[in-house]
């Protein structure tokens, strides 16, 4: 996307018209450096932004304001400064949040991200450190994760390969292709910071992300350092030779690699539960992360099995298409009620985000900022409340009735549906689902059946339920998500003395920041343990962490003549406890609710229980005091 558009002075009053009132107002007080014109009255509702949820005259009278404001600045774009003072921002944040940003203060520079700039890009280059020294660096996957390490090291001047599987960039975006298939996270946070894009959509549908994805890829230069269609099938670390030696499916001996970079993801194995009988049906059965395109499902009758995410946003285009459609549901999901969850961006506000790029940056700042901070305190469990699987604290409470009134509201008419749809479990127990009234509209239907009775058994031609019911079907979806918590899986990855990492972690795989474990020297897991996120942080922010501290770690290697470094066992160890006493306050590690945030055990491997602004502190460089260096 240009970071510059020429553009008039009535050509900018224009393109303001469609501005989004916050933003507008942050931009405002920006130029003009003076948080004074950040009025009370006009501030928004955080949970909304970036709009206001102000009253439509109110709303008018800020953005007539703020065109007012802008006038004398309207000439001289290219002389904007770039950033905000700090007393400024501080006040921006206070206005849009309501209160102090307190001890997330330190979020505020990495929610704002001046135009054109990339402030975690390397500060050295491997030329500057140790020209001469041979370092290869392995990186599994091409997806979020991977693309941003392989652009890290490509800026540092450090050799590089990336295996992918897939024919393609995407990963998950790659490989997820059902009808409908989009993200859930506004889309302009769902970008790496320095790299923005002309979103048609607040949320952005499956190929529009992969086709980001591949852009990226294009522009940075990265095509030419990927491995298509080779999947890795093990590595191993050499004690005496400290590096690491890569094996692929193909006949080719295994490679040697300095550093070893994971980024497989966690969302990248479907999960399919045992079903007696399964084997038996006549039709056809697949898993939504492999959608059978081939498959017509014009006059057929389909089971749904799943109702979590990709339940809810697959069932609606299913029901658009069948003759019939019972969905099968083990728990309810809550919904988030999001009216633009499949609204284009008018092209008036496209065209302002597109050439205005300081503009731009308000409203992704608007965006991000209350939501990387989130509402934690909504899924920690208070003891003196106390906690129940209703609801884990006062404030669960409160959001499990906002979010129980949102679903009730819409099947007044249905008392058969409310017995259905209401969870039974405290809000943040599972993912919360971005809704915009479809699926409650969907499951209205008349040709739509809702069934909560347990599947018993399937043959050739239908569904058994334990309560003795048989639905006839011809086509069976699995939306049964993933075996998240096996990481890694199925590469067999061996380290420091003939360590195995999955029999070393057993069901609870965890790393250090979700990077990095003990006895496996120089590997670094992206999106790994303990780092997706929920009600608080920002997974590419957290990608955008990750690399960072992977390049630190290479830096220190370079910059210290060592060959290798492995965590010390003691900091794992007072990691993981502090992780593990977290996440049993978190309302995903307290509730028993069957949930892919959970191991088999029970235990959560998957949820970072702190704060972002701790991950963000505590990534920002690899302290040499942690690590045993040889």
């Amino acid at each position: 996307m240009p970071e510059s558009v020429q553009l008039s002075a009535a050509e900018l009053r224009e393109r303001f018209q469609a501005a989004e009132t916050p933003a507008l107002l942050m931009l405002v007080a920006h130029l003009t450096d003076d948080p004074a014109v950040l009025r009370p009255q006009w501030r928004p509702d955080p949970d909304l932004l970036p709009a206001t949820g102000l009253d439509a005259e109110t709303d008018a009278a800020a953005r007539e304001f703020c065109l007012a404001m802008l006038e004398p600045y309207l000439a001289g774009v290219d002389a904007w400064p770039a950033e905000p003072s700090a007393a400024v921002l501080e006040a921006i944040a206070a206005w849009a949040l309501g209160r102090s940003a307190g001890e997330d203060a330190d979020l505020l520079r990495v929610a704002f991200v001046p135009p054109g700039t990339d402030p975690r890009a390397p500060k050295w280059t491997k030329d500057d450190l140790d020209p001469a020294r041979p370092m290869r660096v392995a990186i599994i996957g091409a997806g979020l994760s991977g693309l941003m390490a392989g652009l890290r090291m490509k800026q540092a001047g450090v050799d590089f390969t990336i295996f992918e599987k897939n024919a393609d960039v995407g990963g998950t975006w790659y490989e997820n292709s059902y009808p409908d298939c989009r993200i859930d996270v506004h889309s302009h946070i769902y970008t790496y910071s320095f790299f923005p894009h002309d979103w048609p959509s607040y949320f952005c549908r499956q190929d529009v992300i992969r086709s980001y994805l591949r852009g990226f890829a294009e522009e940075n230069g990265l095509l030419a350092h990927i491995r298509f269609g080779t999947e890795v099938a093990s590595a191993a670390w050499d004690d005496e030779r400290l590096h690491w030696a890569v094996t692929t499916g193909g006949p080719d001996r295994p490679e040697e690699f300095s550093v070893l970079v994971s980024a497989v993801g966690q969302l990248n194995r479907p999960m399919i539960p045992r079903i007696d009988g399964l084997d038996a049906f006549a039709g056809p059965v697949f898993h939504t992360a492999q959608w059978d395109h081939d498959v017509d499902l014009a006059g057929k009758r389909v089971a749904m099995i799943g109702t979590g995410a990709t339940g809810v946003q697959v069932a609606p285009a299913i029901a658009r298409a069948a003759e019939s459609l019972t969905v099968f549901q083990r728990s309810a999901p809550y919904l988030q009620p999001t009216p633009e969850l499949r609204e284009e961006i008018p092209e008036a506000g496209r065209a302002l985000l597109r050439d205005i790029p300081l503009y731009r940056a308000y409203y992704r700042f608007s965006i991000f900022l209350p939501r990387a901070i989130g509402r934690l305190a909504a899924a920690t469990v208070d003891p003196a409340y106390p906690p129940t699987e209703r609801a884990v604290s006062a404030a669960n409470e409160q959001l499990r009735r906002l979010l129980t009134d949102y679903l009730l509201e819409q099947v007044e008419d249905r008392p058969d549906l409310a017995a259905k749809i209401v969870p039974d479990y405290p809000p943040g127990a599972k993912r919360i689902i971005r809704d915009d009234g479809t699926w409650i509209a969907t499951l209205k239907q008349d040709h739509v059946e809702l069934v909560t009775e347990r599947i018993a058994r399937v043959d050739g031609s239908g569904i058994h339920t334990e309560d003795g019911h048989y639905v006839p079907v011809d086509v069976i979806v699995f939306g049964t998500g993933f075996h998240g918590s096996d990481f890694l899986m199925p590469m067999r990855v061996t380290g420091s003395g003939g360590a195995d990492l999955h029999e070393s972690w057993g069901v609870d795989a965890c790393a250090y920041l979700g990077l990095t474990v003990p006895d496996f020297p120089n590997l670094f897991c992206m999106y790994g343990p303990n780092t997706n996120l929920l009600l608080h942080g920002n997974l590419v922010l957290f990608i955008e962490c990750q690399s960072v501290y992977l390049l630190s770690a290479v830096e220190q290697l370079l910059s210290t003549g060592k060959s290798s470094l492995s965590l010390r066992r003691d900091v794992f160890d007072e990691y993981r406890d502090e992780v593990t006493e977290a996440s049993a306050l978190r309302v995903w590690g307290w509730s028993t609710t069957h949930s892919w945030y959970q191991n088999a055990e029970g235990r959560s491997t998957i949820m970072w229980p702190l704060s972002a602004h701790r991950y963000i502190s505590a990534t920002q460089a690899v302290d040499p005091e942690q690590y045993e260096f040889r």
